[in-house]
């Protein structure tokens, strides 16, 4: 890997996902990039995360330990510039408000980088991912995702999908969509399995994850579409802390670590090859 010799540290440890993956390569520290953290994580060297558990593939329980694509990928991040995460649970909508109060360093919670989250917090691109749809098998309800009037949706709150219903709604006059809208991401899959909701919309990833694991009661409806940047998440102040993540995801894209990661939970098409710090967005 890149960053060896004077520029390298011992790998620390990661608190988040599991190690010892043969297909992921190793991953070593930058003494550099350590260098240029912010003093107060240098000194407690460890990044305290919010992560709503609850996004599978992406970000969910194994037992007592948060695991997942993101968790995974923010691990190496962390362990690149020479520190740990501890990851701790929360409501995904409550995620962005505690990294502006500093009651986090970081959110890594699939959080789409959108205008209105720019103005108040600083982003780190590393992956785009589209929207995508899901019913029951045969598509009972009927539901046509161009028109959800009057159809029962579950989506999770404080999400883009969440947004994209409540434009949805203002066509619908008097046949409105009946929304469900749950704090937790496997209570949306639970109201579609058991009926209460006619389909649900989440992230591409999650939707096919949703859909594999149901034994086949859930089917896609329709392709993902409307891709869009997912960022790790600061205040918006602590650019310092945004440029050394960028440049870790940079040195492990060019490592392998990056490629192996999405390649380990089927999202390679999901891939950028620059991450940039609080890109334009539309």
């Amino acid at each position: 890997m890149s960053g060896c010799g004077s520029d390298s540290l011992s790998s620390s440890g990661t608190s988040g996902s599991a190690g010892g993956d043969e297909s992921i390569p190793a991953v070593e520290a930058s003494q550099e990039l350590h260098d240029s953290l912010p003093d107060a994580i240098k000194q407690a060297g460890v990044l305290e995360v919010g992560v709503d558990p609850t996004y599978k593939p992406n970000e969910y329980m194994d037992g007592t330990t948060v695991v997942g694509m993101n968790v995974e990928l923010f691990d190496a991040v962390a362990a690149r510039l020479g520190i740990e995460n501890n990851w701790n649970p929360a409501a995904f909508d409550s995620i962005l408000a505690g990294v502006q109060a500093q009651k986090y360093d970081v959110g890594s919670s699939s959080f789409t980088i959108t205008p209105t989250r720019l103005e108040t917090l600083t982003f780190v691109e590393y992956l785009n991912v589209g929207t995508q749809w899901a019913t029951l098998a045969g598509n009972p309800a009927g539901v046509d995702p161009t028109n959800p009037c009057g159809k029962t949706i579950a989506f999770q709150t404080g999400t883009t999908q969440e947004e994209e219903i409540t434009a949805a709604q203002e066509a619908c006059g008097s046949d409105p969509i009946n929304t469900l809208s749950y704090q937790g991401q496997d209570e949306v899959n639970n109201a579609l399995m058991i009926g209460k909701a006619d389909a649900m919309l989440a992230d591409y990833p999650i939707t096919q994850n949703a859909i594999q694991t149901s034994n086949g009661k859930m089917e896609a409806l329709g392709d993902q579409y409307g891709a869009a940047p997912y960022g790790f998440t600061m205040a918006k102040d602590n650019l310092q802390l945004a440029e050394a993540i960028s440049q870790a995801l940079t040195d492990l894209e060019a490592s392998g670590v990056y490629g192996a990661i999405l390649a380990k939970y089927g999202v390679s098409d999901a891939a950028v090859d620059a991450f940039p710090v609080n890109p334009e967005v539309s």
